[in-house]
């Protein structure tokens, strides 16, 4: 492997991208498990099933806003988009687990 094909850590970029997937998937992982365990709390199974079609609705709206502004400022960047897209629903489902209503 030649040091041109290196990032500045020193890692391959195959290895990059791979680190950068699996940062993606934690986050994604994390925003879901916001969602299920604000359904925990709740204790019903409708609320399960609200929380997680919550999770996948957030999911598309922000996934077609985030292809749309990748389009306008950042072509080609599809990894950055995925970065994005995956900090949100980490962000969304922390939001949804310390928000949710109280059930009385």
């Amino acid at each position: 492997m030649d040091a041109m094909e290196r990032d500045a850590a020193g890692a391959p970029p195959a290895a990059k991208r791979l680190r950068r997937l699996g940062l993606v998937a934690a986050l994604l992982v994390a925003g879901l498990s916001g969602h299920l365990l604000a359904a925990r709390m709740i204790g019903s199974g409708i609320a399960y099933r609200d929380h997680i079609s919550g999770f996948f609705l957030i999911a598309a709206v922000t996934g077609l806003l985030l292809l749309g502004l990748e389009r306008i400022f950042w072509r080609g960047r599809r990894d950055r988009t995925l970065l994005i897209f995956a900090l949100l629903q980490a962000v969304f489902g922390l939001i949804v687990f310390f928000l949710r209503p109280g059930v009385h």
